[in-house]
C-alpha cells in the first residue's frame, strides 16, 4: 500500500501545530500515512485542489481558503453547506467532499473547558468570519437556545444573522456593532459563554476587539487563537473561567483524522503533540 499523504493548507501557513498533532495520531495507531503543512496563496488555490486529487488523500483549509474552496469540490456535506465554510476535504477516488468540523471542534472544546452544552444554552460571538460562521451553524443545528453576534460591521452579522434564521426560525438572534459597548455589554450579560473570533490577538501588539473589562466574571470566555491575548491576560487575572483555541484545534483536528481514516481518533497522544509544538513555539 502506498503511503497516504494528506496537508493543511492556508496563507500564511508555517506557524500550523496540525502537522504535529496529526503525524503524531498516525504514529500512535501505526498507520501508514503523513501529513504536511503547504502554504497556498489565494491566486493558487484552483492549481492546488487539481493537484491533490492525484496526490493527496485528504486535507484541511485555514484563513483564506474556507469559502473559496467550495466551488473546487464535488460535493459539500449538506450540513456544511449552509455555513459556507469547509475545513476538512476528504479525496475517494478523484471525487472532492468537503464538510466542516469547526462546530465539533469548538462544541467539545467548550464542554472540556467549562463543561458547557449547546442545547438549550446562550452564546456571544466577537467577530463573524469563517470560523464563527461554520460554529454558529452547527450551534444552530445542535440546539442553541439564544446567539449574540458582534462584528466591525454590523451589516456582515445581520446578514449572517438572516442566514441562520432562514434555515432555524426558533434560534433567537440579536446581532449588534462591536464598537457599540453598551450593546456589547448587554450580550456579554445575557450570555453563558463568550467566544472570541476575530483575528485580534494574533499580533502582540493587537488591541483587545472589545475592552476586557466588558467581560462579566460569570461568563466562560474562549478565545479561538491561542497565543496569550489581552482578553485571555485580563480573564486570568480577574478569575474568569477561560480557554484558548488550542481545545478546539485538538477536537476538529480529532474529527478530521476519524473521517479520513475510519479509526478513533488517539486524542491523548495528538493532545500531548499539541502542546508540545506549541511550548515549543512560544
Amino acid at each position: 500500500m502506498k503511503k497516504k499523504i494528506y496537508a493543511v493548507i492556508g496563507s500564511p501557513i508555517a506557524h500550523s501545530l496540525s502537522p504535529a498533532m496529526q503525524n503524531a495520531a498516525f504514529q500512535a495507531l501505526g498507520l501508514d500515512g503523513e501529513y504536511i503543512a503547504v502554504h497556498v496563496p489565494s491566486g493558487e488555490l484552483g492549481d492546488f485542489v487539481a493537484d491533490a486529487r492525484k496526490r493527496l488523500a485528504g486535507f484541511n483549509i485555514t484563513v483564506p481558503h474556507k469559502n473559496a474552496v467550495i466551488p473546487f469540490l464535488d460535493e459539500i456535506d449538506p450540513e456544511a453547506a449552509p455555513a459556507g465554510s469547509i475545513n476538512t476535504v476528504t479525496n475517494l477516488d478523484g471525487h472532492l467532499q468537503g464538510t466542516s468540523t469547526d462546530g465539533y471542534g469548538l462544541e467539545n472544546a467548550l464542554r472540556e473547558a467549562f463543561h458547557y452544552h449547546v442545547s438549550g444554552n446562550s452564546a456571544v460571538f466577537l467577530g463573524c468570519g469563517g470560523a464563527a460562521r461554520a460554529v454558529a451553524f452547527h450551534f444552530a443545528r445542535k440546539g442553541l437556545k439564544k446567539l449574540f453576534l458582534l462584528n466591525r460591521t454590523l451589516t456582515t452579522a445581520e446578514s449572517l444573522a438572516a442566514e441562520i434564521t432562514a434555515h432555524f426560525p426558533s434560534l433567537e438572534i440579536h446581532t449588534a456593532s462591536i464598537a457599540d459597548l453598551s450593546a456589547a455589554e448587554d450580550f456579554l450579560n445575557r450570555s453563558t459563554v463568550a467566544i472570541q473570533c476575530t483575528s485580534l490577538g494574533l499580533k502582540s501588539d493587537d488591541p483587545a476587539p472589545i475592552p476586557p473589562e466588558l467581560l462579566p466574571a460569570k461568563i466562560c470566555f474562549f478565545d479561538t487563537i491561542y497565543k496569550r491575548t489581552r482578553l485571555l491576560q485580563y480573564a486570568e487575572e480577574k478569575g474568569i473561567p477561560h480557554a484558548d483555541g488550542l481545545g478546539m484545534l485538538l477536537h476538529q483536528g480529532a474529527k478530521s483524522f476519524s473521517i479520513w481514516t475510519g479509526h478513533e481518533a488517539p486524542l491523548e497522544a495528538m493532545r500531548k503533540a499539541l502542546l508540545e509544538a506549541h511550548s515549543r513555539q512560544h
